[in-house]
């Protein structure tokens, strides 16, 4: 029994895979000229209005606005108008074939309002019809109504579309006018493809340059935008997770020490019940596991090379220290203190200084040569804050720092966490300020 094995042989060329660079460039080449120019080419894009918020247009009175809005489709209208007067001038005989030359060289640059594309096409279309109706071969194959009519439409089209469709629309003028050339010949007529070719590439090179730096301005100001979204978003994880330390230190003090003295506290008394002891058992069990939650919880936003302070953390005790740091770096501050002062909560003390810290920061950065005051109210349901500084003076030499407002985003996110309220903005003479309420629960003796 013989088994026939047959081989099938792919031609060369035959495989999508075996295609030369040179042809797939081609191909891509041609499926962009026909996507350009071919796909819906007379697909209705209406020229949309001019944005009333550029640089000339804003300082323009409100009864004008609508009207600047329309300053592009105006244009279009003057430009169409200009090529019907060219379209009459010359090479076109006096009758109503002189208004029919200056219509058809019209008509392309009306177009670009609705059919961009199409426009073009209508130009290409409208130059060999005001040829054959011109009776002056002096400029061949463009008169002057359709030299003008062309011109005009690629620069329209090459604004509202893109750079790669103005280079296919540059290339199929320059394929018409080697064609009429070939034909023709240039000895015949006086073939004025060249001028207009030179003319309308460079006219496309400033519309392409235009594009590209437009396209890159929205790059930019897409990129900053997402720029300043993270560099918010890291400068607040960054705030919690400062708070989330030092919470850290001063809650797992606390616990430590509630701990230490729960199982010291049955050697303190002597023969204590047994009820007593296992009570504060119970005490010294809770409270370390309380303080291993705590550090499992919360010291996973330690760094690896995060040290924890020697020194205790702050409180509205070291106000005075803060101060009068912040007057010897050149910051006038006062003091008023109302209510009856009396201890916080560690995490409340801690905040309010951090507060009080960033907001004078700030002043020193922003409002150099200002004066500033710092307002402390003990009040019954919590504390209250009040930062506020003057206007800069206009005779200052030194120069207020550019700021993205980090130091608010880290304010108002300590409030948050104490559920307290914060406002901060500017004053009416001038200056700025900060006020905030953190609300703290009374303890009676009894819950004590």
């Amino acid at each position: 029994m013989t088994e026939t094995t047959q081989m099938r042989t792919t031609p060369p060329g035959g495989g999508s895979g075996s295609r030369s660079p040179e042809y797939r460039l081609t191909m891509n080449a041609l499926s962009g000229l026909r996507e350009d120019l071919f796909h819906d080419a007379f697909a209705y894009r209406p020229l949309p209005r001019m944005g009333t918020d550029g640089p000339v247009a804003r300082h323009l009175p409100a009864r004008l606005k609508p009207h600047a809005a329309r300053l592009p489709h105006a244009v279009v209208a003057a430009l169409a108008l200009l090529c019907l007067y060219a379209g009459t001038v010359e090479g076109v005989p006096d009758g109503p074939l002189t208004l029919l030359s200056g219509l058809v060289c019209a008509v392309p640059v009306l177009t670009t309002l609705v059919r961009p594309v199409g426009a073009f096409w209508m130009s290409m279309a409208a130059t060999p019809v005001v040829a054959l109706l011109g009776s002056s071969y002096a400029n061949w194959p463009w008169l002057p109504g359709a030299f003008l009519c062309h011109t005009v439409v690629l620069l329209i089209v090459a604004i509202r579309t893109r750079p790669r469709t103005a280079a296919w629309m540059w290339a199929l003028t320059a394929a018409y006018g080697f064609v009429n050339d070939s034909f023709w010949g240039a000895g015949h007529f006086g073939s004025n493809a060249t001028p207009l070719l030179v003319l309308n590439a460079f006219g496309l090179l400033l519309v392409s340059v235009w594009h590209i730096r437009r396209d890159a301005r929205r790059q930019v100001s897409a990129e900053q935008t997402v720029t300043a979204h993270e560099r918010s978003r890291r400068t607040l994880l960054e705030e919690r997770t400062t708070i989330a330390r030092e919470l850290h230190d001063v809650v797992a003090h606390h616990m430590s020490v509630v701990a230490i003295q729960a199982e010291a506290a049955p050697y303190r008394v002597e023969n204590p019940p047994e009820e007593l002891e296992r009570a504060f058992a119970t005490i010294r069990e809770n409270a370390v596991a309380a303080l291993t939650e705590l550090r499992r919880v919360l010291g996973v936003v330690r760094a690896e090379d995060y040290e924890a302070p020697d020194a205790p953390q702050p409180t509205l005790a070291d106000l005075d220290a803060l101060l009068a740091n912040v007057r010897e770096a050149g910051l006038p501050v006062d003091k008023v203190v109302t209510g009856a002062v009396r201890e916080l909560p560690p995490g409340v003390e801690l905040s309010a200084y951090r507060i009080v810290q960033e907001a004078l920061s700030n002043s020193l950065r922003h409002a150099p040569g200002a004066t500033a005051r710092v307002e402390v109210s003990y009040v019954l349901g919590g504390l209250g804050l009040r930062v506020v500084n003057t206007a800069v003076p206009p005779n200052t030499l030194v120069k207020p720092s550019p700021g993205a407002g980090h130091g608010i985003t880290g304010m108002r996110e300590r409030v948050s966490m104490l559920n307290g309220g914060m406002t901060a903005g500017p004053t009416d003479d001038g200056g700025y300020e900060v006020a905030v309420f953190l609300p703290v629960t009374v303890q009676t003796e009894d819950e004590a």
